[in-house]
Parts: structure tokens; sequence; C-alpha cells
């Protein structure tokens, strides 16, 4: 599909308010007292996540690339897959979506978010928190370093499989015939060429990146969340930061901003380093 690059850096903000809607909605309503889904388990937690990296990659993969991730977005920069012209502006959408996703959570759960009188709960609903921080300078430091290696192996895994399944898909060989051919499959009328080829492959792909979301959410998430996306964690967060007591209850707690760097500078650096692996290995 051919659009604007401004058409981009929106889709981009929907693709990520979308994740957070589906995503931290599902902890949402696990967590919060009062809600119907209220300690319904960590899978409820892990088919939102799912759906909501697969629904926008089936909406908006052939617009923007669907990356919804700054992690993603830089490492396919960095690898020289991505315009660097571009980045900021993804960014910049990816989390302003983010904040945008989660203050509609937030509006939907209000009143139960009044009702929880635990601060890790309410916290939990916007961003990543360490499950084995307890206050003291010790838990902290092992919460950091547990919280680093979880975020960056799960956000490892996460960017190598989601570059391999867009360009190593079924019928990605395909694409690379036609090229030698002189046909460019990204254009309209390559598309109409090569399309029979490999539009089932691409929409495999983008189900199955769904279902890897899931199984990491369920493999990996119980140490931290896990964020494996800096505008996930940072953007939900800035808004807890703001939003009042008179929104979040007596129990808000604070944000725990010490541990905010984990999930973002692990996944940027899994991001990049899976990327340029993928590109040394298969080029």
């Amino acid at each position: 599909m051919d659009v604007t690059w401004m058409a981009k850096y929106v889709t981009e903000f929907l693709g990520t308010a979308i994740l957070i809607i589906l995503g931290n909605g599902a902890v949402a309503n696990v967590e919060l007292k009062g809600t119907k889904g209220h300690q319904s388990g960590w899978l409820v937690i892990a088919v939102g996540y799912g759906m909501g990296v697969m629904i926008p990659a089936l909406m908006f993969g052939n617009v923007s690339g669907n990356h919804i991730n700054p992690a993603f977005t830089l490492g396919l920069a960095v690898s020289g897959y991505f315009e660097w012209g571009h980045v900021a502006p993804y960014i910049a959408a990816q989390i302003l979506g983010a904040i945008f996703g989660q203050a509609l959570v937030v509006a939907a759960h209000r009143p139960y978010y009044l009702q929880t009188t635990n601060p890790n709960a309410i916290l939990g609903s916007f961003s990543t928190i360490s499950s084995i921080d307890h206050g003291t300078p010790e838990s902290r430091k092992a919460a950091t370093i547990n919280g680093f290696v979880n975020e960056f192996v799960g956000s490892f895994v996460l960017f190598f499989a989601a570059i391999a399944m867009t360009k190593n898909f079924f019928g990605a060989e395909i694409v690379k015939y036609a090229t030698t051919q002189g046909i460019d499959a990204s254009s309209i009328q390559g598309k109409a060429q090569v399309g029979q080829y490999i539009f089932s492959g691409l929409a495999v792909s983008h189900l199955a990146l769904g279902f890897l979301v899931m199984a990491l959410v369920t493999s990996l998430g119980g140490p931290t969340g896990p964020g494996l996306n800096p505008a996930r964690d940072l953007g939900p967060r800035i808004l807890h930061e703001i939003l009042p007591k008179s929104v979040l209850g007596e129990h808000k707690g604070d944000s725990k901003w010490w541990y905010s760097w984990v999930p973002v500078v692990a996944p940027i650096l899994a991001g990049i380093t899976a990327v340029m692996l993928y590109k040394f290995i298969y080029g």
C-alpha cells in the first residue's frame, strides 16, 4: 500500500495505542479489584498482549511495517533496513500512542482503580515492575539485574523472530526471484504479479508474531511483565506519574523510576543485536 509518511506516523500511533489497550487492558482486568476478570490468571494477560501485537500487525503491516516498538525501529535503522530520517517521528508516534492507549484503559477502569489497595497492581497495569523488589537496596539491585536479563532475552527472541518472519516468510524466495527478473515486488504492479505467492505467507507471519508474544509472556513474563518495548513501558509510566490520586485512588503509589531505564535500554540493545545478527547471517 502506497501511503504518505504522515499516514505511517499516524498508523504507528494507532497501532501502539491498540497494543496498549489490549495488553494493559488485560492486565487491568486481572489485577484491579471489582472487575469481572479479577484474578482470572496470567493466561488472560498473555492472550491480551498476543492479540495486542497480532491485530495491529494484520491491520497495519502493509502500511507502516507495524513497528509499534522503538527498539525494533532502532534495530532496523542501525542495520540499514529503515531510513534514519523517519526514526524520530516513528518513536514519537509510538510513545504518544502508548500514552493515549493507556489513558483509554484508565478511563474504562477508573472505578476499579479506586477500589484497588495494592500499589503494585495499579502500577502493573501501566508498566513493568520486578516481582523481587521489596523496597530494599539489595532487592532493587537484584531486581535490576534480573529484569535486565529478562528483558534482553525476551526482546532478542521477539525481534530476531519478527525480522525473520517478515523477511524469510513462506514465499520470500519468490520476491527474491522476482527481483532478479526486474520486478519490484513492493510496487502495486509487482504485487499484482507475485502477490498470490507471497500474501498468504505474510499473513501467516503476522499471525505467528502474535502467538510468539503470547508464548513470551507465558515463558518470560513472570519476573517483570515483561515489557519488550520501550514505548509500552515508558509511555504508560509517564501517565502514571502525571495522573492524580483522584483518578487512580489513594493507593496509587510511586512510579518506580529507579527501574524505568531497564525496560527501555534492554530492549533497545536486544533489538539492535538481534537485527544486526539476522543481517549478518542472512544478509
